[in-house]
């Protein structure tokens, strides 16, 4: 017996010995707090990189072009107000359930009855399972984008969330767990420090070996941090919110720069609710005095990559209706005083509360900017630092909204009816994206042309009178069209975000970790 135990251990040692060992790959990267991973309630990039990874849809941007190609779905067909798709009989949740239509008509009426998040998107569309794999949508209005706003209907797994949940629609379950089809699964999640995801051994498309073993999204990290990390190794991708200077520095030290150009703009929202910002002559004062020039230059990386471009209006260029780039917006201080003598208010009585984000350092900068540049109208403002999650809470009541607040909003299906719509419908107030509180008859009119156009020709109309209303009642002062830079380490291939021709036409949608290689 001695010897035979003899003998299997040293079986055992050289296997041991001679069997490889693969280390797993960690990608590391972080966000804004907070991360909310319920789907339905998904609007800001934290929660778009959460969304794109661990769901599926059933279209997705084309890669490398505009358009949209099948992804859960494999066909559809249009008929009017019907839009039929035939999904795909091989797609698995990670629970191990087949998605069928079941599952996409349940995800669409979610969002629908939670009536959070990009639900907006969907109101006015029923939906039906025609059969397992055949679901029909039926819109009461005429939408145009409604294939691009598909891209944002993440479909759930609806027999794990009834089996994992007390309620109809599961939100508590859903705030803490995963319960996709996507190429990671969630293990663990807090919303304010950080999520781990892991590669599916299921995906139904194939993953590359190199994709990231693990990932580790991390919320609310400092600059100064960021840069640490990535220069001991122990990080590897920055988000797009750290000072210039840094990325700049990073850079010198041999990080790579990952640009993202976006299908948004830098906007600095005005309270159209609130004296003395309830007068378009004051916010046309204001939007007249700030310069423009200045905070470009404030955004320039190197003399190749910034993060953003001057701003011709109140649409960024390349999409519908934009004014060109050779109507670039710059200070007019003449102007400005014009319009504030106009101004059923006294200027020596102004006192404008001008918010910054606290996670995003830059803002600081820009309310400064802000400050002095009203100041020449002899305007007195007082800066605020907010974090994120008390100005979502706050800009919930227009009241407790401040006269001023910064924000990056982007077309979140890449389409401009949803960068445009919820910032200024007077259906959508109340939201991070809305806190201009803006109620205007004619902006109505022209936002809901631009869902209803029979085809481009009329959506270009719709949005060039969308743009001359906006630029007439001043909402919004529009700083630049931006475009998002990301330090990164050299452990990480994205090509997503480095070469065009693999670029997606949709902000966040790069971070699809599933098309990442990790290298060492």
């Amino acid at each position: 017996m001695l010897k035979k135990a003899v003998i299997a251990a040293s079986i055992c040692a050289a296997t041991l010995v001679t069997t490889p060992v693969f280390a797993e790959s960690v990608l590391r990267l972080d966000e804004v707090a907070v991360g909310e991973l319920d789907p339905a309630k998904a609007s800001d990039y934290a929660d778009s990189i959460l969304m794109f990874n661990v769901y599926d849809t059933l279209v997705l941007p084309q890669q490398g072009g505009p358009g949209h190609v099948p992804h859960i779905a494999a066909s559809w067909e249009v008929d009017g107000a019907n839009y039929t798709f035939k999904l795909r009989d091989d797609v698995k949740f990670q629970s191990g359930n087949t998605l069928s239509a079941k599952d996409v008509v349940y995800s669409l009426e979610r969002m629908q009855a939670l009536g959070a998040g990009l639900s907006y998107l969907f109101a006015g569309v029923n939906i039906e399972a025609i059969d397992d794999t055949t679901v029909r949508f039926t819109l009461e209005q005429p939408y145009a984008p409604f294939v691009a706003s598909l891209v944002r209907l993440p479909i759930v797994d609806m027999a794990y969330v009834k089996s994992n949940s007390d309620s109809e629609w599961g939100e508590e379950f859903l705030s803490a767990n995963g319960a996709g089809s996507g190429a990671y699964s969630v293990k663990s999640h807090n919303p304010q420090e950080e999520t781990v995801m892991s590669k599916s051994d299921s995906y139904f498309l194939s993953v590359a070996d190199a994709a990231p073993d693990t990932v580790r999204l991390r919320y609310g990290l400092e600059a100064a941090t960021v840069r640490t990390l990535i220069a001991q190794g122990e990080h590897d991708i920055a988000s797009q919110w750290l000072p210039p200077e840094v990325v700049q520095a990073l850079a010198k030290d041999g990080a790579q720069l990952l640009t993202e150009s976006g299908t948004g703009a830098f906007y600095f929202k005005m309270n159209t609710t609130k004296a003395p910002l309830d007068d378009a002559n004051c916010r046309l004062a204001l939007s007249h005095a700030f310069d423009y020039g200045t905070a470009v230059q404030m955004i320039a990386i190197n003399d190749d990559i910034s993060a953003g471009s001057p701003a011709t209006g109140a649409i960024p260029v390349g999409m519908f209706g934009a004014n060109g780039p050779d109507s670039v917006m710059a200070q007019d201080m003449a102007k400005a005083k014009e319009y504030l003598a106009a101004c059923q208010y006294d200027p020596a009585d102004m006192n404008i509360e001008v918010t910054w984000i606290a996670e995003v350092p830059l803002e600081e900068r820009f309310a400064l900017l802000m400050q002095s540049n009203f100041t020449q109208l002899g305007i007195k403002s007082e800066i605020k630092k907010l974090p994120w999650a008390l100005f979502a809470e706050q800009v919930s009541s227009a009241e407790n909204t401040p006269h001023i607040s910064q924000l990056f909003v982007n077309a979140v299906t890449g389409d401009p009816d949803t960068l445009l719509y919820g910032m200024y419908h007077s259906s959508t107030p109340g939201t991070w994206q809305s806190p201009e509180y803006l109620n205007d008859a004619m902006v109505d009119k022209h936002l809901e042309a631009g869902r209803s156009a029979a085809d481009d020709a009329g959506r270009e109309a719709a949005y060039q009178a969308l743009n001359a209303r906006l630029m007439e009642i001043a909402p919004t002062i529009y700083g630049f069209d931006r475009q998002s830079v990301f330090a990164a380490s050299n452990r990480v291939k994205v090509p997503a975000l480095s070469d065009p021709t693999q670029a997606f036409g949709l902000d966040g949608m790069g971070f699809s970790f599933r098309l990442m290689e990790m290298v060492e």
